[in-house]
């Protein structure tokens, strides 16, 4: 570098050794500062990323494994063990009057969660816990009965995930008694116990669904429906007698259906499930729950139990 003072020319030298100095003091705090930078945020990526990384793996071995198609998504897993808890919870511990109880509702949701293949499940009756059971099932087909159309096409409307059909029941809970009487005399006609109901005359045979319900092999069936609190209000005679017919005319999966009868200790409800359902075929009848599993009958069948009719049982009075 030059410098001019009074006409004469200074030669100014910068020696490289200042330069060196304050470079080679300052290199080892930067690179310990990226060293750190850099080892934080693999710490960070690996506890906090994991999960996204394997769902990513998976996601990808999926895709590999249907061929590499652009529409390929992973199965769906169940739900998981936190989540039903918290909606069995939910659902028990609401401020209503008409609810299952969580000693109820369990029974009803380990077997859904532990089908083996998804669950085709058929609920009779619109009830609080109607979005328990749809969220519980979530691989599967849910469908709900309900004898009152206005109340049924209300709850597709605010829900529309619910399939949900009404029902026409010409069965009075005061008439429980003939109806059996009738069903006994035409066990070898139209009340058989294996049978398409869709033509089918017995008065106890629910025939006005959607011809596909008819076909389907149900996996679990609930009957909470319809009303049976006063003699004439139509009882749960037919749906528990439909719950057997399908129960036993099932044709593909593991041939065995659970049925579940709430407010079990009714005796307008007892009566027809000793007499559809079968003492034989009971696992279990604790608080207001009768759970049955029935395997499904030749098409021969003219018996529903092998027992005597409801041989303890009393039918209820027609008073």
């Amino acid at each position: 570098m030059k410098n001019y003072v009074n006409g004469n020319t200074r030669l100014i030298l910068l020696h490289p050794y200042i330069q060196k100095q304050g470079s080679s003091c300052s290199r080892p705090w930067i690179l310990a500062f990226i060293s750190l930078f850099t080892l934080a945020f693999l710490l960070t990526l690996i506890y906090t990323g994991r999960d996204s990384i394997a769902t990513t793996v998976t996601t990808a071995a999926y895709s590999v494994a249907a061929g590499s198609s652009s529409s390929a998504v992973p199965p769906s897993p169940p739900l998981p063990k936190s989540v039903v808890k918290a909606l069995l919870h939910y659902a028990s511990s609401a401020n209503t009057t008409h609810r299952m109880s969580y000693a109820d509702v369990k029974p009803i949701a380990d077997v859904l969660r532990h089908c083996a293949t998804p669950c085709n499940f058929l609920v009779f009756g619109l009830t609080h816990e109607t979005l328990l059971w749809k969220a519980l099932n979530p691989r599967g087909r849910t469908v709900f009965i309900d004898e009152n159309r206005y109340y049924a096409a209300y709850v597709e409307e605010k829900n529309p995930e619910i399939e949900a059909y009404d029902v026409q029941y010409t069965t009075k809970v005061s008439e429980t008694k003939e109806l059996l009487d009738y069903a006994r005399k035409q066990a070898r006609n139209e009340c058989r116990p294996v049978q398409n109901l869709l033509f089918s005359d017995c008065k106890l045979g629910l025939n006005d669904l959607p011809n596909q319900l008819y076909e389907m092999d149900w996996d679990v069936i609930l009957v909470d429906g319809p009303r049976g609190y006063w003699p004439d209000a139509p009882g749960r005679t037919a749906s528990i007698f439909t719950a057997g017919v399908l129960a036993r005319s099932k044709k593909g999966g593991n041939g065995k259906t659970h049925v579940f009868v709430h407010d079990f200790e009714w005796e307008e409800n007892r009566v027809p499930s000793d007499e559809f359902l079968c003492k034989e075929n009971m696992v279990k009848a604790k608080n207001m729950l009768g759970h049955f599993v029935l395997e499904r009958m030749e098409e021969s069948s003219l018996q529903f139990c092998r027992s005597s009719h409801s041989s303890s049982s009393s039918a209820p009075s027609s008073s």
